[in-house]
């Protein structure tokens, strides 16, 4: 896995790059509340969140081309981003089951638990024992979902099934990101995002099919803000920031999807949170946090 230190060496940062990054952040964790207020189904919004930017995705990767910089991808490299946009398609199927379901924080803090997984994925490769940082954020990781899964149980079984989506979407996005890292040495990041994108389109529309929820809107603006905001927007002042900054800062700026989540999900659904449910967000945020600095002590 590339460093993202290594990315960024003899790139120096401004205000602007800090600001995408955070832009980008805000925009994906406004993407929960565009899905709840979709009247196509949460699986079919996955599929229009998908679908809608292919053309702006395919000028973007046309224009970011450079003749030469890259060799014929591999037959197998072509698998590969197959491959990784079916789980894709099924990690954004799960999440979006899972945001109908659930609160908003759990389903953004849940959603983001392939992180966590990446990280012991790490350790079980490199065959070495956790540092304490890494066992400081699995300890975490494991008593905050705890609390938010057994909350969840005491409100309502439809909340717990949601949690789950939520993180079973966590488990396919650490496949996916596995697979894309292998494809990235030949392809631009616009033209990875625009292939992968295309190859998970369609495992949406055919989960929505089969789940038998209405594929076409009949209000077409919350899917078109969600391909904008989730899509376009978020994915693509992420993909211009990030190479700018260590795993630390975004990992702290990556905090903030929640907190966006939290808030929009009190002041629009009228979601409560009591102190368990905060003392568990917030050790599942705390892990995700030593997760990313577990990555910069590491590199």
């Amino acid at each position: 896995m590339t460093s993202v230190d290594d990315q960024r060496a003899g790139v120096r940062p401004n205000p602007w790059h800090f600001v995408a990054l955070l832009g980008g952040n805000f925009a994906l964790a406004l993407g929960p509340w565009f899905v709840r207020l979709a009247d196509s189904g949460p699986v079919s919004a996955g599929f229009w969140r998908l679908f809608l930017p292919l053309p702006v995705l395919a000028l973007l990767a046309a224009h970011q081309r450079r003749p030469g910089l890259r060799s014929m991808p591999t037959p197998a490299t072509w698998l590969q981003i197959v491959a990784a946009g079916i789980l894709f398609g099924l990690d954004l199927a799960s999440w979006h089951i899972g945001i109908a379901s659930t609160r908003l924080g759990n389903a953004s803090l849940f959603g983001n638990s392939g992180s966590l997984i990446l990280m012991v994925w790490g350790l079980v490769a490199a065959r070495r024992l956790p540092r304490p940082i890494e066992l400081a954020a699995i300890a975490a990781a494991v008593s905050g979902a705890a609390i938010l899964l057994g909350r969840s149980m005491e409100i309502d079984h439809s909340t717990l099934v949601g949690d789950l989506f939520c993180i079973l979407a966590g488990v396919f996005y650490f496949g996916y990101i596995l697979l894309i890292q292998g494809a990235r040495g030949q392809f631009e990041s616009w033209g990875l995002l625009f292939f992968s994108t295309l190859a998970s389109a369609p495992v949406m529309l055919g989960i929505a099919i089969w789940l038998g929820e209405p594929v076409w809107p009949h209000a077409w603006w919350p899917l078109i803000a969600l391909a904008l905001c989730s899509q376009v927007v978020g994915q693509g002042l992420i993909v211009f920031a990030l190479r700018h900054f260590s795993a630390l800062i975004i990992g702290v700026v990556l905090l903030t999807q929640p907190a966006v989540s939290i808030l929009v999900g009190w002041l629009v659904f009228g979601e409560t949170m009591g102190a368990l449910d905060a003392a568990g967000m917030v050790l599942i945020a705390g892990a995700l946090l030593l997760g990313r600095l577990s990555e910069s002590v590491t590199r």
